[in-house]
């Protein structure tokens, strides 16, 4: 006869049923639930997760998301989080949108800080605190690296603007660690998606037939498709074995050219233009750097984990993402 039942574990229940486990009931606290790979994780979580997500436009998260989670606006009132299994942090400003005023610098800066220190905050006053916290944090914690390759054991970081915004970043975040938290922090690469990111913004001059590489091209841009991005945050998410920093990128990086001949063979255009370095830096000054200079980044850890791409060559990546 069907039957279901609930064992209790620690945080989580295993829910059964005839006899099979179908998957944990996890309570999970999120932040940036509404952006890029917030959004896609959402509707990748089992209905059975009970999903709490911190936005600050309510109505405009109900309405696109609609009941995949309960919305809250404010972290006011919240002493703890009792009673969560995960919390994930993917909250803050973007980092490519606007150019890098002093102001600008330190929205991104404190929208990312400040979060995570009040979670960690949260975290450490909790009697029975969440069993896992996934912080966010990017490739740029390595800085620029040029040709070598990079995994999360590299300790000669380039010393510029977003080493040290991630590095302080998962330096808060770490502080949640404890023998009933495990933190793991999320360096990201270029994640690709036709719904928003970098490639969003690449596909209209490609598709003019005015796309093309920037600079000498040689740089590197460690990229990872966006259903390998939320797979590789609930990989971390259920196993308990993981802790640390993890590369978020596909086994493949490719250089600035590769990747420009990629997208306009994908999207059947030419690729004879060319982006001066001069032109990048006048338009957007210390930001142009996050184009002109790159990391080669592998996902090491997160490979020798046991976590497997679905996409780990760029053309099958874009070919996914682009066809009609």
């Amino acid at each position: 006869m069907p039957y279901a039942l609930l064992i209790p574990f620690p945080c989580a229940y295993l829910v059964l049923k005839n006899n099979k486990v179908l998957r944990a009931l996890m309570r999970i606290f999120m932040t940036g639930g509404t952006g890029l790979i917030g959004t896609k994780l959402l509707t990748r979580f089992p209905e059975n997760h009970r999903v709490t997500v911190l936005t600050r436009n309510l109505a405009e998260a109900e309405m696109a998301m609609g009941r995949r989670a309960h919305w809250i606006s404010s972290l006011k009132g919240l002493e703890n989080l009792n009673g969560f299994d995960a919390v994930i942090n993917l909250a803050g400003e973007p980092i490519a949108d606007k150019r890098w005023t002093a102001a600008q610098k330190q929205e991104i800066c404190e929208s990312r800080w400040n979060i995570t220190q009040r979670l960690v905050d949260l975290i450490q006053a909790s009697e029975q605190p969440p069993k896992v916290f996934l912080s966010g944090s990017a490739i740029g914690y390595y800085g620029r690296q040029g040709e070598d390759f990079i995994t999360e054991y590299h300790e000669r970081c380039h010393n510029e603007f977003s080493h040290s915004l991630c590095a302080k970043w998962e330096d808060i975040a770490m502080r949640a660690s404890s023998d009933k938290t495990r933190v793991c922090t999320l360096r990201t690469g270029i994640v690709l998606s036709r719904k928003g990111g970098a490639l969003q913004k690449m596909i209209p001059p490609f598709k003019l037939g005015l796309g093309g590489p920037i600079g000498d091209g040689q740089q590197y841009m460690s990229w990872i498709h966006i259903n390998d991005m939320v797979s590789a945050i609930s990989f971390l998410l259920d196993n308990p074995e993981t802790q640390g920093p993890y590369n978020l990128t596909a086994p493949n990086p490719v250089t600035n050219n590769e990747f420009s001949q990629t997208l306009a063979k994908t999207l059947h255009r030419p690729c004879i233009f060319r982006v001066p370095a001069a032109a990048m830096k006048l338009m957007l000054g210390e930001l142009s750097d996050l184009l002109l200079y790159g990391q080669r980044v592998l996902p090491k850890r997160l490979e020798d984990a046991g976590f497997h791409f679905q996409f780990q060559q760029l053309p099958d990546a874009l070919h996914n993402l682009l066809r009609e």
